[in-house]
């Protein structure tokens, strides 16, 4: 019989993984947020000519925005303005693909806001004024 001598040395055992220590341990969960996050809507920039508004709401229309709101029927029809329609095609598009990284840009003619567009009243371009460029 063949006998074969111990290994002398140092012989490694496996790593032991144990959590990181926290001191002092939580005692619940963490707070809620105190900072309301700012909402924010893709509307288009009153300064852009109507046909580029026409053609970047065409785009918005066949790459995944709801327009069918803003048929005559439609829910989201009245005003019945170019630019509270690709507002509408805008943000409908924007915030249904952010998440995969979608933008609102739409070849610089869209622009993000802080004020909700359906508060106010887009008859008219939303003034200047209420406007957050981003």
């Amino acid at each position: 019989m063949f006998s074969f001598p111990s290994p002398t040395g140092f012989i490694p055992t496996p790593p032991l993984f144990e959590p990181p220590v926290v001191y002092p341990p939580p005692n619940g969960p963490p707070p809620p947020h105190s900072e309301a996050a700012s909402a924010l809507w893709c509307v288009a920039k009153p300064s852009v000519p109507d046909p580029i508004i026409q053609e970047a709401m065409t785009y918005a229309c066949g790459s995944g925005a709801d327009c069918e709101s803003l048929q005559p029927n439609g829910d989201c029809f009245q005003p019945d303005t170019l630019f509270a329609h690709a507002s509408y095609a805008f943000n409908s598009y924007w915030q249904r693909t952010k998440v995969a990284g979608g933008t609102c840009e739409f070849g610089g003619s869209a622009m993000l806001v802080t004020v909700d567009p359906s508060k106010a009243i887009i008859s008219q371009p939303i003034p200047h004024q209420i406007l957050t460029f981003s």
